[in-house]
């Protein structure tokens, strides 16, 4: 092996490592028979006794998810796979509240993550700078995929647990004119909740011409997200998290603006698969109920999308929001009645669909998530890369949330609080 290639592949595995070594802190023990009493069964649901996943992403499914999943082979061109897709992207418009056919939804195979290669190498031209909202770990893989791109990402960042404020935002606004900004809505690595209308807002009104961009993969189906209203220019996410579908799909819409600025590059687009160029044309004729094809379609995954949004909006978006909203202050509510704190420090700016809690002194997580786990819940450990050791992440979006039968918080923030006491800390 060259000396050259023997570093990259140093760096590589160090990258892939660290990143291991951050996600393996949800740790999730083997259940034993003695424990699998304490795997949960819902009293609505056919599907087998397991242990509940209560973290932020994936979540619980409800059954008829399962079911869209398990669909048999299909063709991505036959009559009955183009209206199950046609109808999934109309349908994601009324989840993002959109009727301005200017825009385009997109469904396409792939992660949350790949939203975010098709803003670089789509809506900026190499050189182009970018600025990129910091309230947690995503934003500086955001900013990383930026500049991977050939951007140029200025970071502004905010203290950890706290928002960027409108003032600073306004501030680099005045300073330089940038492509984009970029709002993580919610950083799943602390739970801030960004003020995107407010934001959008600041952006139309110090530079107008700057497009908006929204990494929604924690909010979309649990926060307001008014698409048109708030002039929104391109807004991403992934299934496994509220719109509760197994991950496997980069969900996106994007403003007629956006896909102008698209149209207007001096350069093509710099990724093959994540171009506009290629995807436009296959999602506005499968929206149009005629067949297409550039890659196929995850058949499954889309049949899966369709059952869930049809749940979805089978209620008013308004009463799904304040049902996520009710279960979040339950949670931080009984959170801070243990004594424990959260990472996210404002009031107003704590997401509704999870919660980052800072562990007690003298409990560390090897302590706490195996005890927990024990018991047939399983909680996430931390993830920004500062405080990782210091706290753990609790998910309450989706089903778990919205289904009145279920018992799922009862049950996860009773294991928290004897686990806890397992570990030495009197609650």
């Amino acid at each position: 092996m060259s000396r050259r290639h023997s570093h990259s592949h140093s760096t590589i595995s160090s990258s892939a490592a660290l990143r291991l070594a951050q996600l393996s802190s949800h740790l999730t023990p083997a259940v034993s028979s003695e424990q699998s009493s304490t795997m949960t069964k819902s009293k609505a649901s056919a599907q087998a006794a397991h242990p509940l996943t209560l973290i932020p992403g994936p979540v619980e499914f409800t059954d008829e998810v399962l079911a869209a999943m398990a669909t048999p082979s299909q063709s991505h061109v036959s009559p009955q796979f183009v209206e199950v897709f046609g109808d999934a992207l109309a349908l994601l418009r009324q989840l993002f509240f959109n009727t301005d056919k200017r825009a385009q939804t997109f469904a396409i195979a792939g992660a949350g993550t790949l939203g975010w290669d098709f803003v670089a190498s789509n809506l900026i031209e190499p050189g182009e700078d970018a600025l990129v909202l910091h309230t947690g770990y995503f934003a500086d893989s955001l900013a990383d995929c930026i500049a991977t791109y050939g951007g140029k990402p200025t970071q502004l960042k905010a203290p950890i647990g706290d928002i960027v404020t409108l003032d600073a935002i306004e501030t680099a606004l005045k300073e330089k004119k940038f492509k984009v900004v970029t709002i993580t809505h919610v950083d799943t690595s602390t739970g801030v909740l960004s003020d995107i209308k407010s934001i959008a807002a600041l952006v139309r009104a110090v530079s107008p011409e700057t497009l908006v961009i929204v990494d929604g993969v924690c909010s979309v189906g649990v926060e307001e997200i008014r698409f048109d209203d708030w002039d929104l220019d391109l807004v991403l996410t992934a299934p496994q998290k509220a719109i509760g579908v197994p991950a496997g799909l980069s969900i996106f819409i994007a403003s007629g603006r956006a896909l102008d600025v698209f149209r207007a590059r001096k350069a093509p687009p710099t990724s093959y698969y994540a171009s506009f160029a290629k995807w436009l044309p296959i999602m506005q004729n499968y929206e149009a109920k005629k067949p297409s094809y550039f890659s196929t379609p995850p058949v499954q995954n889309i049949h899966a999308l369709l059952a869930s949004l049809k749940q979805i909006l089978a209620v008013p978006l308004a009463d799904r929001f304040a049902a996520h909203a009710r279960m979040s202050d339950r949670i931080k509510s009984t959170i801070a009645s243990y004594g424990l704190k959260q990472v996210a420090v404002r009031e107003g700016y704590q997401a509704n669909g999870m919660t980052a809690v800072y562990l007690p002194d003298g409990v560390a997580l090897p302590d706490l998530l195996p005890r927990i786990a024990s018991r047939g819940i399983v909680l996430a450990g931390g993830l920004h890369k500062e405080i990782a050791t210091k706290y753990f992440r609790i998910g309450h979006m989706g089903v778990s949330v919205t289904d009145e039968d279920r018992e799922d918080f009862d049950k996860a923030l009773g294991a928290i609080k004897e686990s806890l006491a397992e570990a030495g800390y009197t609650v």
